[in-house]
């Protein structure tokens, strides 16, 4: 066999291992540590390029950016921050037809850009919009639906967990990904608001609901003390990156310090607490990096099976246009996000295509954000639509079932898909902030 069928094999290999529940670090690595042994008939090769993969990921100065946001992200979880933004924006939309709707979203918009987390988002508001959208007799899948959608931005809108490995995969600054995310991510707030107002309006059954009457509004001085603690920290980190005051790193820490001040101030968190935050920080970190380090193991290896080499040649070949090249890559993501999770997803296509995306003069950057909006739709669609599953667990509600979450959701995917278009035909709004 040529090298290039053993990395066809592999790939191939890693899907169904990672399909039957093998753990995705340990399907990369084993793999192709197994494929570079076969190609080069050398073992003493595949454990060179092991250590090398290792110890390029651990000794990253920007690795730092994983333990320090994801601790923000728990910590900030239990200080409650979710529920006050949540307050504040329900407050201002409920009266609407499909409010509590508009207010989950952009409740999601502001949480994420303190937990950079899709799962954290889909567990914390289950509990919160859901069962009020049920009360005022929302149909039950438009409200588990809301959720399951506007959980996405948690990975779209910065700090998130998967634009930081996508850097270390396509070897981009951390900083320049963060930013680059800003504006597709209220983007995609922004239409899934408005297709709430639309499917309120042409689809009232989908949507449901009855009118509140009630018309007390939230004190002024009490709007500000549920959302400067949020905005703090979102201008501490985001601010101090766009201004170039900080780095990633330095952002990172200054938002984990602050959020473990806002913490203590409302008495959320104690010795206990604190401690469990950071050991769970560790094993989060400590499952990214084997997940970083089986990636480098992964794309290594295409290279010496020169299966990058062996794409381009054959789309030069046929003479395939940019939009075309897209439309394929598009296709190929939503496919396997029927079947695996994000982070896999981005670990095996995006070095398959990176080769092809440089040379055509095309931001790297960019294709990053089009890259996780499209790998994210994933999360909304069956048989492993995670968000889903994750909503459905957090319920434990007989009254809705999985069915009803991915029904519910399909709509939210489809403007994902519009916007993800966008993305794709005016790079412009990626790279808005950078240039």
């Amino acid at each position: 066999m040529t090298p290039v069928d053993i990395g066809l094999i592999s790939i191939v290999a890693i899907i169904v291992l990672i399909y039957l529940g093998v753990y995705i670090p340990i399907a990369l690595g084993l793999v192709s540590f197994a494929a570079i042994w076969i190609m080069r008939d050398n073992v003493d090769l595949s454990f060179a390029l092991l250590k090398i993969a290792i110890g390029d990921s651990a000794m990253e100065y920007t690795f730092a950016t994983i333990p320090l946001f994801t601790f923000m992200g728990l910590i900030v979880s239990k200080a409650g921050l979710g529920a006050d933004i949540y307050g504040v924006m329900n407050q201002g939309c409920r009266r609407l037809t499909g409010g509590i709707g508009m207010a989950t979203v952009g409740a999601n918009a502001v949480f994420a850009a303190v937990t950079g987390s899709s799962i954290a988002s889909a567990s914390v508001f289950s509990k919160m919009s859901v069962p009020e959208m049920l009360n005022y007799h929302y149909n039950p899948r438009f409200a588990v639906g809301v959720v399951a959608g506007s959980s996405v931005l948690g990975m779209i809108i910065p700090p998130s967990a998967m634009l930081i490995i996508y850097s270390f995969v396509a070897e981009q600054s951390v900083g320049e990904m963060f930013l680059a995310g800003v504006v597709p991510g209220l983007l995609l707030a922004v239409a899934y608001v408005a297709a709430i107002w639309f499917m309120g309006r042409f689809t009232p059954g989908f949507v449901g609901g009855r009118k509140i009457e009630d018309n007390t509004l939230m004190p002024w001085s009490e709007i500000a003390i549920k959302t400067l603690p949020t905005l703090s920290l979102i201008v501490v980190v985001l601010g101090g990156i766009y201004t170039g005051w900080t780095t990633p790193v330095e952002a990172g820490a200054a938002g984990s310090a602050l959020g473990i001040l806002i913490a203590a101030l409302r008495g959320r968190i104690n010795f206990k607490s604190f401690w469990e935050t950071v050991i769970e920080t560790g094993h989060i970190t400590a499952a990214i990096l084997f997940l970083i380090t089986a990636a480098s193991m992964y794309a290594r290896m295409l290279g010496i099976a020169g299966l990058p080499n062996e794409l381009s040649n054959i789309l030069a070949t046929n003479d395939l246009s940019f939009f075309t090249i897209m439309a394929i890559y598009v296709v190929l993501m939503l496919f396997l996000g029927t079947i695996l999770d994000t982070a896999s997803i981005i670990l095996i296509v995006v070095p398959l295509f990176l080769p092809l995306i440089e040379p055509m003069g095309l931001s790297l950057v960019w294709f990053g954000i089009v890259s996780v909006v499209a790998a994210e739709i994933g999360l909304l669609t069956p048989p492993l639509g995670l968000s889903c599953f994750v909503i459905k667990a957090t319920l434990d509600d007989d009254r809705i079932s999985l069915k009803d979450v991915f029904l519910g959701a399909l709509p939210f995917a489809f403007v994902m898909l519009l916007v993800l278009v966008l993305l794709i035909r005016f790079p412009a709004l990626s790279l808005a902030i950078l240039n």
